[in-house]
């Protein structure tokens, strides 16, 4: 398991504080405040640890209140809202600073066979066949805010492969469709639940970027101002984290301030494991230049 593997791992997994109440820790990757998966991932692995039967989590609805201090601990009080005969709902609520940042209802279900159909995984090139990005020049990283340098930085736990990459420095217009392949840098073991958790964190990698194509702009443009809202994510089907898996992703609208982002993700056999959505604020700000200022 490498570095950044089992600090990730380690970030997912609560102190119990109670029955129903974890406290978890921040990791700054590059972003003005908490990282929403990080939330996300935090979030479901609580909901976990309530559950006293083998349900697996099959969706998550989320809403982000207020942002992050990464600075500081998040607590996450889970209420038991319904154990019925074949359902569980657990609701997470995310407390920092004495406010409510988070909260999210996750529901579980007993495994059992059903009728079964799925959409096609689009056709792209295996992920072998993808050139890794490569790292931006130390001089022009360095002319960057530390923090997008951070997020810039190309040792975290998930390696991803765009099948057509974006300059997310000097982006061009294009349609609100892309395409990538993400994995765990690292092993991990076989537990289904902490690979959920893991999926929940990389589902918010891209995710509400993609409504931002059409218009050229991106996050580490100082005039534009992104934040997530909310976030809903359906697990389909069993995978692993740590072999590749493929995110197609898409915008079907932008309007008031708000943009809306749709993704499936795929195993490298072709199947749907999940499906995610999610609604995020985007503001262009009047004046100002928008490349990247260092700091």
């Amino acid at each position: 398991m490498t570095p950044p593997v089992s600090e990730l791992i380690d970030l997912l997994s609560l102190e119990r504080l109670e029955d129903n109440l974890f406290r978890g820790q921040s990791r700054d990757i590059g972003t003005k405040y908490v990282f929403g998966g990080q939330v996300l991932g935090q979030a479901l692995s609580a909901a976990q640890a309530t559950m006293t039967s083998p349900r697996p989590a099959h969706s998550l609805h989320a809403y982000f209140l207020r942002a992050g201090d990464v600075d500081a601990p998040i607590v996450y009080d889970v209420d038991r809202t319904r154990d019925g005969g074949s359902f569980s709902v657990r609701r997470v609520t995310a407390i920092q600073h004495g406010k409510v940042i988070f909260f999210c209802a996750a529901s579980f279900q007993e495994e059992e066979a059903g009728a079964e159909h799925q959409l096609t995984m689009p056709e792209v090139p295996a992920p072998e066949d993808l050139e890794p990005q490569d790292p931006l020049p130390a001089e022009v990283l360095a002319k960057l805010p530390v923090k997008v340098q951070r997020w810039l930085d190309r040792s975290g736990p998930f390696e991803f492969r765009h099948v057509y990459p974006r300059d997310e420095l000097k982006p061009p217009k294009r349609p609100p469709f892309q395409q990538m392949w993400f994995r765990l840098t690292g092993p991990v073991g076989d537990a289904p639940a902490l690979h959920r958790a893991l999926l929940a964190y990389a589902s918010d990698f891209q995710l509400l970027g993609t409504a931002t194509f059409p218009h050229g702009i991106s996050y580490y443009q100082p005039n534009v101002q992104m934040a997530s809202l909310d976030h809903a994510l359906w697990f389909h089907r069993p995978f692993r984290v740590d072999d590749w898996l493929l995110y197609s992703l898409d915008s079907p609208s932008a309007q008031g301030a708000r943009g809306l982002a749709r993704g499936q993700i795929f195993d490298r056999a072709g199947r749907l494991v999940a499906s995610t959505a999610q609604e995020g604020m985007i503001r262009v700000l009047p004046g100002g230049d928008t490349a990247p200022k260092a700091g």
